[in-house]
């Protein structure tokens, strides 16, 4: 085992903040499917260091957080984070994290970070708008898009689907895909992937908006 990977262990109102941590990390994992063996292979680190770490009974460096992290789609800061008291479970539209447009798309997202069992998108299109110029995977987990307005073409695996308002399709996310608009006018698409595929720097791209005042 790397020795840079486990630290001192925190004393007074620290641990508190480990707590949090530990068992956010063994909810991601669970939540993921992932064995401590299938997490340690992926972040290079040990069964054994992730089981201490679960339980509260080790420390980790920077670098080792920011790899378990990414692995869940999240940050440092989210995994030390405890849930607000009080906070309002009802993300509202007009507050959704969203990316820069690009291509003709606007993404937003939907599911509260940390990621565990799914994560969930709306990708708002202009006319002629796509999801990118190419074809993408991401993972090897299923997806699922629904169109919510408008007409959209699905790109699957080399072959080509039109997709209406209410249609939808599934499919894993290890084939080539990519949405376009080809209606009259704007589309909105949903999209569902679980288990989730995001890493944590992408997540980072999605901002907040500003609390409208009142």
């Amino acid at each position: 085992m790397n020795p840079r990977q486990n630290q001192p262990m925190p004393r007074g109102d620290e641990t508190e903040t480990v707590r949090i941590m530990s068992e956010r990390l063994r909810r991601l994992r669970k939540a993921n499917g992932l064995s401590l063996r299938q997490l340690a292979d992926a972040t290079g680190t040990s069964a054994s260091f992730l089981s201490q770490l679960e339980r509260g009974l080790s420390g980790a460096s920077t670098s080792t957080l920011i790899r378990i992290a990414n692995c869940f789609g999240t940050s440092i800061s989210e995994l030390f984070s405890s849930p607000e008291s009080g906070q309002d479970p009802v993300l509202r539209r007009q507050l959704r994290p969203s990316l820069p447009v690009m291509n003709g798309q606007r993404k937003m997202l939907l599911s509260r970070r940390p990621l565990t069992h799914f994560e969930t998108y709306i990708a708002e299109f202009d006319i002629g708008g796509s999801s990118g110029d190419d074809a993408y995977t991401h993972g090897d987990s299923q997806e699922m898009i629904l169109v919510l307005r408008g007409q959209v073409e699905l790109d699957l695996g080399g072959e080509s689907h039109v997709l209406d308002e209410g249609d939808s399709v599934e499919y894993a996310t290890s084939v080539p895909h990519r949405v376009i608009n080809i209606g009259d006018g704007p589309a909105e698409v949903l999209f569902m992937i679980s288990p989730p595929t995001s890493t944590g720097t992408y997540l980072s791209e999605f901002r907040n908006k500003p609390r409208p005042i009142a």
